[in-house]
Formats: structure tokens, sequence, C-alpha cells
């Protein structure tokens, strides 16, 4: 999962989880607030009818009367004045039983005595509880809907700014890991970022390549130099030994000996050439501009290898089509490459046994050719380094010196070919060619 799959999964799981939170304890916050909000209004009541008494005198509620009783039609709210013989003063508010009518109402009831001309007096007003819980669900709802879009209000922008956020590692990621190709030919820019660990990220990549760069153009030089030496001097003691074998005074065991020596150094000049053309591949001296159908080209490498196949009386089945062509390639590197594998393909097969070539397209874009034997086969643990050079096989038979695959897979990497191998110990080995034709 992305970086930013997983911060943005993150805030949403905070969210919600907020959003539970805020809704199990919602109902005990609108108690609050509603409980909050009577007693406010009971005490604006209560300094409203202390301005009036004082301004218009007791009289203005008692009419003559030892007390004062009034309350609205459906009883929701009342007010009493009496008074009162407690020497203590009261001011509270608190829920409590009401009769009011034969009706035994719970109120929300504020009491406070007060001081007029001497005397003590009891002030109680209520408000029914019912009336007050009237107002919880619509507060709810309304504070539902407001966390509901402040939740959704929040989560665009959290959004917006992740994704402004690690935008820059997304660059990091395309410019310097996904569209980079090895080696590294062109110097890679630097990502403009704020963020200190997306800077240092983008600097340590771009000093691990220049790295990486110079430790492989050193190894291909060397590869190069020392393949192109090594010419010479084996040219040189090859001639001698032909001399060698043609004097007459030499012994049938020198001479014998002489050609042991001459197989090495024919070995050696094989391994010499290799590495200078994996070197010469690698730093790209073939031109890529030949046109040609892959049909015709594995008709030319059966006609040079033909003979092979006689001697180990195998089979060969060739499907292609005729009308595929491959474009801005080098023909003799292609050429190579579908030599040696078909070569190993002979080379490791079982007598009598078979070779089936064939292809297909995929696509408008991706074609594939298909070379598979029945032959002895490649362990499983052995296939991940098939295309190592000088690597050898645990097998029973001579695989060679591990360059020949190397240069498949030079070439291929060249061309932009993919290449997957399947195989079977003792029943085969199938090697999948992925072109692309634009």
């Amino acid at each position: 999962m992305k970086l930013s799959a997983k911060l943005i999964l993150f805030i949403t799981s905070s969210k919600l989880a907020v959003v539970l939170l805020f809704v199990i304890s919602l109902p005990f916050l609108v108690n609050g607030i509603v409980s909050e909000y009577i007693s406010y209004s009971l005490r604006l009541q209560q300094d409203k009818v202390i301005r009036i008494i004082h301004k218009n005198g007791i009289n203005y509620y008692l009419q003559g009367d030892n007390n004062y009783g009034s309350y609205t039609m459906l009883k929701e709210e009342y007010i009493a004045l009496e008074p009162s013989t407690a020497n203590t003063r009261i001011d509270t508010i608190k829920t409590a039983k009401r009769l009011v009518e034969r009706d035994t109402l719970n109120y929300r009831i504020l009491m406070h005595t007060f001081n007029y001309e001497g005397k003590n007096y009891l002030l109680e007003i209520g408000k029914t509880t019912s009336s007050i819980n009237q107002y919880n669900k619509p507060l709810q709802r309304l504070a539902l809907y407001v966390l509901m879009g402040l939740i959704a209000l929040s989560l665009l922008f959290d959004l917006l700014f992740t994704r402004a956020l690690i935008r820059p590692l997304g660059k990091i990621i395309k410019s310097k890991l996904i569209d980079r190709k090895f080696p590294f030919k062109n110097h890679p820019a630097p990502i403009r970022t704020s963020t200190y660990d997306f800077k240092y990220l983008d600097e340590s990549l771009i000093l691990l390549m220049e790295q990486i760069n110079e430790a492989f153009e050193k190894e291909r030089e060397f590869t190069a130099n020392a393949s192109h030496e090594l010419m010479t001097p084996i040219s040189i003691l090859q001639n001698k030994m032909e001399n060698l074998i043609g004097d007459e005074q030499l012994n049938e065991e020198a001479v014998v000996k002489i050609a042991d020596m001459m197989k090495t150094l024919d070995r050696l000049k094989k391994i010499s050439r290799s590495l200078l053309l994996i070197s010469r591949i690698e730093n790209e001296q073939f031109a890529k501009s030949d046109s040609l159908k892959p049909a015709a080209l594995i008709r030319e490498v059966l006609d040079e290898i033909s003979h092979r196949l006689e001697e180990k009386n195998l089979d060969i089945s060739v499907q292609l089509n005729d009308q595929v062509l491959l474009k801005g390639v080098n023909h003799d590197l292609l050429f190579q490459l579908f030599y040696n594998l078909i070569n190993n393909a002979i080379k490791y097969n079982v007598p009598a046994g078979n070779i089936t070539i064939t292809d297909q397209e995929i696509s408008q874009n991706s074609y594939l050719i298909t070379i598979q034997d029945t032959g002895i086969g490649i362990a499983a643990e052995e296939l991940p380094f098939i295309f190592d050079r000088f690597r050898k096989a645990n097998l029973k038979e001579n695989v060679g010196y591990g360059l020949g695959l190397s240069i498949v897979k030079s070439i291929a990497a060249y061309h932009n070919i993919t290449i997957k191998v399947s195989s079977t110990l003792q029943k085969g080995s199938t090697f999948k060619l992925y072109f692309k034709l634009k």
C-alpha cells in the first residue's frame, strides 16, 4: 500500500473514531448544555422579578395577598412568591416535583430568598423537564450535522495537504527509481521540496546513483581493456605453439601436450572475445538501425547450426509469423542472441529430443517468441543465476563458462527485451522473449 493511501486511511479512521466518540457522548453533552441554558434562563427571570419588585413594590405581585402564584396554560412554567420564615439564605436550582391543579409534574426549579422592607420572601421559578427535553433531539441533530460537515471539510483539507506533502516523495521515486534504467546515463536533477527528510533522501539517492555509475564504468572499462589486451599475447602464444607443433624434432608426447595447451588458449581466446562483446554491447557501440523479420532470422540461425541437430537426432518445430517485423534493432546481435539460445537447447537436450519455437502477438505493442526444449532442465535454485557470468550449474553435464547466457542478457537489455525462464529437471526449459514493437 502506498504511503499516501496509508496516511489517508489513518486520517479517515481517526476522524471516524472522533465521530463515534462524539455520537456516544452527544446526549450527555446536549443534556448538560440544555441544563446550563435553562439555569441561565431561570437566573435571568429571577433578576427580572427582583428588579420589578424593587421598582414597583412587592404588591405588584402579591396584590394584598400573602402569596402569589402563576403558571402558563400548559403548566410548562410557573412562578411563586411567598413570605419565608427561614433564617438561612436559599439560592439554588434543582429538579423537584410540584402539584399544579391536581397534576404532579417534574420541574427544574430556581429557589431564591431575598429581603424586602425587612421581610424575607421566597421566590420560585420553575420550568417542566419535559419542555426542556424537547430541545435535546433538535440540538443533537444540529450538532451531528455540523460535526459531519466539519469532518468532511477536514478530510478534504487533509487529503489535499497529504497529497501536496508527499508529492515530492512520488517525484523522487519516479525520477530516481521507476523511470531510471541502469546504467544511469543522465545526471538526475534534484527534486525541489521544503521537507528536509525528502531532500535528504533525494540527495542520498543521487549520490548513490553516481557511485554505482562510477563503479560500473570502472568495471566496464577494466573488462574492455583486459579483454582487448589479452587478445595480443594469446594470438602470439597461439602462433608460437603452432610453429612448435610443426617442428619435426618434437616427440609425440610433447606435441600432445602443446595441443592441449592450444585448446586451453583457444578457450581463453573465446572468453576474451565474449567479454569484449559484452563490453561493447554495454557501451552501446552497436547501431540499432536494422529492420528484420524474426522468422527469417531464426532460419538463418538454423541454417548455420543444422548439423548439430543431426548429430543428436533432434526434431525442431518452428512456427513463426512471417509478417512480424522488428524495427530499430541490430541484426548481428539478435542473431547472436538466438544462436546462443538455440545452441543451448541443442547442447543440453536429450538424444532424439524436441525443440519448439513459436511466437505470439500479445498486443499491438508486444510480441513474444518462445523457445522450448526437452532437455536436462535447470534446477529451481539455479534459475535466478543462469545469466551471471562464469557461473556453472550444479549438473553432471558440462555447461561451459557461463558467458553465453550473459551475452544473451546484455543483448536483450540493449534491445529492451524481457526474458522469462522456466525449467523442470529432466523435462526441459522454456525461454520467453518479450519484444516491444513500438
